[in-house]
């Protein structure tokens, strides 16, 4: 979500493939909070293909945004010193570390008592800008050596388990494995989103904003023969199930359940194939809308514009919707300010509460447009002042 200390001369492809990546977001969002809190959208055994696919798409998501995070980090070096975009990458990465445990913590659950914190996008995000202030110092294809290492070879660290660790523990779990870091006197913080492949991904797009400096005659043949690569090698590495996932995939009941199963990869953490799964389309988009943003969708590059602002504020909206749905429902809003554990998170949940998917869909769209006017302002306000603060919102 790196969008520069200086908002000129953006490229529109980015800003536009951003956008469309957090509308899609909000889709699951929508679900996490008018959806069953205790639905597994991709549990083969008990979903449906509409609930795989809406949980699916927002696959995207993740990957994207710490993509471009790289790469916007390599575009500003054209607006300021290497030096300077190392300080900036610090204390942008301090400060969605912030928001991460203090305001989206509040956005998700509505109290302040820390029974339940997990770290999620904007606290990985955070780290791997501070990182990416320290790799912006070495030569560009010894930071694209230690991305691909860290993407394609961090599945062979599946099976080290943080306990042997000792005292350590925590580390491990912050650095590559998914769950409780500790929990103590009723308070516990899980790690939802791991360091090492979430900042090999924002290192590699720090590696493609070099592509970004090329003729689009160059640029785009690149970028396309990319997207191509990783797609085939996804389905030639899923295909053969050796390596690069955890889940093997299967045969199942019908062909398309067979599909979903094919598809069905491991986000967290990220593995190998996830990311070529996803990173592989996202570039062939990059591509496609580097001829420039169809008319059809200046509402996603307007919203593209101003990523974070958009993140922050549709929870806290999608959140307070949720509320007035439960006082409507049931007469009381007390339960949605109550998350004592990691089965009442974000909330603790009435009886029967699943508003089902084409009311979450509905809720999507309400948020996307309603919210939509605010973000036009804001990138209106961004557009004309280039006051210091703005570039942290």
């Amino acid at each position: 979500m790196l969008e520069g200390s200086i908002h000129r001369a953006r490229i529109e492809s980015i800003d536009l493939l951003r956008g469309i990546i957090i509308v899609i977001m909000a889709l699951d969002h929508s679900h996490d909070f008018f959806g069953s809190l205790t639905s597994q959208p991709t549990d083969l055994a008990t979903t449906t293909p509409a609930l795989f696919f809406t949980r699916w798409i927002t696959h995207f998501c993740a990957p994207v945004f710490f993509l471009l995070t790289g790469t916007g980090a390599s575009l500003t070096l054209k607006r300021m010193s290497k030096s300077a975009l190392a300080r900036f990458l610090v204390s942008r990465g301090l400060w969605l570390i912030f928001l991460d445990v203090v305001v989206m913590r509040f956005a998700l659950q509505f109290n302040l008592d820390y029974h339940i914190t997990i770290l999620v996008v904007l606290w990985a995000l955070g780290w791997a800008m501070i990182v990416l202030a320290a790799l912006i110092w070495l030569p560009i294809w010894l930071i694209a050596a230690f991305g691909v290492l860290c993407i394609a070879g961090h599945n062979a660290l599946d099976n080290i388990d943080a306990a042997q660790f000792g005292a350590w523990a925590p580390l491990w779990k912050l650095l590559h494995e998914l769950g409780v870091v500790f929990s103590i006197h009723g308070h516990t913080v899980v790690v939802a989103y791991v360091l090492i492949p979430w900042v090999a991904v924002t290192a590699m797009g720090y590696v493609l904003g070099t592509v970004y400096q090329w003729p689009a005659h160059v640029r785009r043949p690149v970028l396309f023969w990319l997207g191509v690569g990783l797609m085939l090698g996804f389905v030639v590495l899923r295909y053969v199930d050796i390596y690069g996932d955890p889940g093997p995939w299967s045969v199942q009941k019908t062909p398309l359940f067979t599909l979903m199963s094919f598809i069905n990869c491991n986000k967290y953490p990220p593995s190998l194939l996830f990311l070529m799964m996803t990173l592989g389309p996202a570039l062939l988009l990059l591509w496609a809308f580097d001829a420039g943003v169809p008319r059809w969708l200046r509402p996603a590059h307007t919203i593209g514009r101003v990523p974070l602002f958009f993140y922050v504020v549709h929870f806290y909206w999608i959140h307070l919707l949720a509320v007035a749905a439960c006082w409507i429902c049931y007469g009381t809003v007390a339960n949605m300010f109550q998350s004592p554990d990691l089965a009442h998170f974000p909330f603790t949940a009435p009886p029967g509460w699943n508003f089902g998917l084409p009311v979450v869909y509905l809720v999507w769209a309400f948020v996307v447009i309603s919210l939509y006017p605010l973000c036009a302002w804001y990138a209106g306000v961004r557009r004309r002042h280039d006051w210091w603060w703005l570039s942290y919102l």
